[in-house]
């Protein structure tokens, strides 16, 4: 009892770990921050191991393990044919005393030696292995194969080594000899050997913690966070050198006279005193200084001091650990303190086991304290409620004293109520974990490089660009001429608007827009003058499947009543307005006010339309209810409405692009060039339909793998090619069979195909809008991931977020190729050295991809040097523009009427 009066200070309360927790949360923040890393104590060194195995690892490595007086080198050999195994081999060699003073090639000299002598005798000089060498110094890491020594510690004095880097040394020495040659993948700090050798066993682990004669902790970070590295997607380990916690005054309120009085007597004064509360290296002579205190105060063995208790050292930490233990330890306790000279009581026995107790008791403590703040921020970063995380740990007190650990898990169970901790001992972190770092790093830039195969198919060069371009003028030009009309894919049909909006329309007009399940019906009125301007009002009405699926006659009956409703809606009954219908199907013009319905598409199947003028259907009806008359004037598709809107606020507008579900383009065309249509003077808009671009074969080497699959199980297999490789409504299915391909190859996923991945359309476009927003943290594409039933890691998300932008920056590309050749067309056909035109475009995918807009004007850009073009967003094209189409050609009209 009076023991722990004694050492009162000693004992921390939950609230002190707590506290001490919630300042080393607040340490790691400094540390991996760009400003303050400079001041921090806790250095957070960044490591470049990017991933933890997944048990797809395999091959032959070597491991080099340097980190005291005896080096070893080890061949570890991973296999993964379902049974994942680990066998090693390794020889231990010396490091003579001289070496360790003597200069850094000796050295390096000596470790290639070694290493030769090794590899003579496993008979694998001829091969190259990957090696991963653990280098337990302080170091400065710049790549997972670059490691600046920052100072020698552990007796190491060798000359020439500090601020250099260690690999291109041993590189050097290997070279010299040239006998042998070794990959050198990737230098490790054994704190991150032990998480990786757990890891391999359990995909869990992301913190690897020793707790030895030092101590030191590593864990997986989120690249978000770590200023010191470029870039922002997946995670890294960080090595965070927690010894030196505490070294900025931060733990002064919490340490004795005794760690002052270690840390005054050590050989770094002021420096990792964290480390001196709590690892192997001070726990006994902890221990010692507390006995000698009490002793000197008459408070144990009557007073009486020996000079073996008063020599720095003498009380071993492993004492403390026999002196623990439960059955014998009161014995041993008595053997200790008589080999020390003392002549102890049971009292003095029972007295020193408690100073042991507390002294340990401390240290799990503490140590659980650091902990808990790193699987705290762990669970934050990934934004859970609860943790499920595993801990690699090493190190003699750990592993040999007979309560650290339960402690240790006790406290962090404590401090961290709602997680569940698994701690698994580490076996040789330094060797195994090595050789496990290289094993990963390999796996990772082998699948890297198949992606990347696979990949490249994908990607296309500016002359494959300037190619597209080439191909869609030719094709423009014979879908425009009249002997190739016919045969042509890209159909150019002209759609008999003349001119563009001059600002001097003005009046009440109405539009429909019938473009799928819904039917639109606006009343537009356009001012100009000083008010110029566009009003609009809407009602938006549902067309049944009966109906869209009945007749024609009741069909455009329903569209008639529809009208009807909207006129009474707005209080204008009886009113006869000149209207603009957007009809957003395949159709023939043959005049303004005349559109032959080739097809029907988009699940429409009302009888008796194809092959007749929806102008006459729709004014027939209008007859046959005999309650109001309109005067139709235009039939209009809807990225000519685009061109219009944007005409409207920009008299450069003569381009209008569709990018959404589907796509489509069409530009003011001189009137000599449209064969199809009488007349020379003027200019007429075309509707290019260039969805079908390429349905001759004229893209098949551009078209992957990928696209003929799409291509096979869509609605319209071998139609609209073009507008397959970049509309919305394919660009996830495009996406989805890469996926599979990779996963099928054991790229992705660990190589399991879900259900939900072999399912058609789960990958909305949108979802490609989200993956690649830069805002988007990876957590959030995994989320996204997982709500389509794939569970997936963290370097999964980085994968499938790259998918998205390949398929993505395609599509955006070839946009453009098609966008560049109809600006140069316009150039040409006016004989002009530099065009300044301006696009309309509307569409989802232009709209909301993150991306896709400022790639395709990039391209675009690139490929039409002599062209300015601006890009527009419409508003509204199929309702308002219809409705500019029609103001435009009543102007027109009263223009001809005087």
């Amino acid at each position: 009892f009076q023991i722990d009066k004694y050492l009162y200070h000693m004992r921390l309360s939950e609230e002190t770990l707590q506290e001490v927790s919630q300042r080393f949360g607040r340490e790691m923040e400094k540390g991996l921050g760009a400003d303050t890393n400079p001041t921090a104590s806790v250095k957070m060194l960044p490591t470049f191991v990017r991933s933890t195995p997944d048990g797809t690892e395999d091959g032959d490595f070597l491991a080099l393990d340097l980190g005291g007086t005896n080096f070893r080198v080890l061949r570890v050999k991973v296999s993964d044919n379902g049974l994942q195994k680990v066998e090693m081999e390794n020889q231990i060699y010396a490091i003579p005393e001289e070496l360790m003073r003597g200069s850094g090639v000796q050295l390096f000299d000596h470790i290639a030696e070694c290493l030769a002598n090794f590899m003579e005798k496993l008979k694998i000089k001829d091969k190259k292995l990957p090696l991963g060498f653990t280098f337990s110094f302080p170091c400065h890491q710049t790549k997972l194969d670059e490691s600046i020594l920052v100072t020698w510690t552990k007796g190491f004095k060798c000359s020439s080594v500090e601020g250099k880097d260690v690999v291109s040394m041993l590189r050097k020495s290997i070279k010299k000899r040239g006998d042998f040659d070794i990959d050198i993948v990737a230098v490790v700090n054994d704190t991150v050997g032990t998480m990786m050798t757990c890891g391999y066993d359990d995909h869990n682990c992301e913190v690897g913690l020793i707790v030895g004669t030092g101590t030191n902790a590593c864990y997986m970070e989120e690249m978000r966070h770590i200023d010191l590295v470029e870039g922002d997607e997946g995670r890294m380990c960080i090595n965070m050198e927690w010894g030196a916690f505490g070294d900025d005054g931060v733990l002064n309120d919490i340490r004795t006279e005794f760690d002052r009085e270690i840390d005054m007597g050590s050989l770094n004064p002021g420096k990792q005193l964290f480390e001196k509360m709590i690892s192997g290296m001070y726990m006994g002579e902890l221990v010692r200084l507390i006995l000698v205190k009490m002793a000197k105060e008459g408070l144990l063995f009557g007073g009486k001091l020996t000079p073996d208790l008063l020599t720095t050292g003498h009380f071993e930490t492993r004492y403390v650990s026999a002196i623990e233990k439960e059955k014998e330890g009161l014995q041993k306790a008595h053997e200790i303190l008589t080999k020390l000279g003392l002549e102890p009581s049971h009292e003095d026995c029972v007295a020193t086991h408690r100073i042991c107790q507390i002294v340990s008791t401390r240290s799990a403590n503490l140590c659980g304290a650091t902990l808990a703040a790193v699987l705290r921020r762990i669970k934050e970063n990934k934004g859970l409620d609860r943790l499920r995380s595993t801990v690699g740990v090493d190190g003699s007190v750990y592993k040999k004293h007979p309560h650290f650990a339960r402690r240790l898990h006790k406290t962090v169970r404590k401090l961290l109520p709602d997680c569940e901790i698994r701690f698994v001992r580490s076996e040789d972190g330094s060797g195994k974990g090595a050789a496990m770092v290289t094993a990963v790093a390999y796996r990772l830039a082998a699948q890297h490089k198949a992606r990347q195969k696979i990949l490249e198919a994908l990607k296309l060069s500016h002359e494959q660009l300037l190619e597209v371009k080439q191909r869609m003028r030719i094709e423009m030009e014979k879908g425009l001429g009249k002997e190739t009309h016919t045969e042509a894919t890209v159909k150019m049909l002209p759609t008999y608007v003349c001119s563009t909006p001059d600002g001097t329309e003005k009046g009440d007009f109405l539009a429909l827009d019938l473009g799928g399940t819904n039917f639109r019906v606006l009343l537009v009125r356009v001012r100009n003058g000083m008010r110029r301007g566009v009003e609009m009002h809407n009602k938006i009405y549902s067309i049944p499947v009966e109906i869209m699926q009945g007749t024609g006659e009741e069909l455009f009956d329903h569209i008639v009543h529809c009208i009807s409703d909207f006129l009474e809606y707005m209080g204008m009954k009886g009113v006869s307005l000149p209207l603009g219908f957007t009809f957003s199907f395949p159709c023939q013009q043959n005049n303004l006010d005349e559109g032959i319905l080739l097809k029907w598409t988009k699940g429409f199947k009302a009888t008796g339309c194809e092959g007749e003028d929806v102008v006459n259907l729709l004014k027939e009806a209008i007859h046959r209810r005999e309650e109001f008359d309109l005067d139709v004037v235009a039939v209009v598709n809807d990225t000519v409405g685009t061109m219009m809107t944007c005409g409207y606020e920009d008299p450069y507008c003569e381009v209008g692009l569709i990018v959404g579900t589907g796509s489509n383009a069409c530009y003011m065309e001189e009137r000599r060039n449209v064969e199809l249509v009488e007349g020379e003077e003027g200019r007429m808009c075309v509707n290019m339909e260039w969805g079908a671009f390429g349905d001759n074969g004229c893209l098949d080497d551009i078209r992957t793998e990928f696209d003929l699959a799409v291509d096979e199980l869509s609605l319209n297999p071998g139609k609209q090619r073009f507008e397959k490789m970049i509309s919305g409504m394919y660009l996830g299915e495009i996406v989805r069979n890469i996926l599979m391909d990779f996963t099928k190859r054991g790229l992705l996923f660990r190589g399991r195909i879900s259900e939900r991945l072999k399912t058609r359309e789960i990958f909305e476009t949108k979802f490609l809008s989200q993956i690649e927003s830069d805002c988007l943290a990876l957590l959030q594409v995994r989320s996204i991931l997982q709500h389509l039933g794939l569970e997936t890691t963290c370097d999964d998300s980085i994968i499938v977020k790259e998918v998205c932008t390949v398929v993505a920056r395609r599509a955006a590309q070839l946009c453009g190729a098609g966008m560049a050749a109809v600006v140069d067309k316009i150039r040409e056909n006016r004989g002009l050295d530099f065009l300044k035109v301006t696009v309309g475009v509307d569409g989802t995918l232009y709209k909301l991809h993150p991306h896709f807009s400022t790639v395709m004007h990039e391209t675009v850009k690139q490929l039409s040097p002599k062209c300015e073009v601006t890009f527009l967003q419409s508003e509204d094209g199929s309702g308002k523009g219809a409705a500019l189409i029609t103001a435009v050609a009543c102007r027109i009209r009263e223009a001809g009427q005087r």
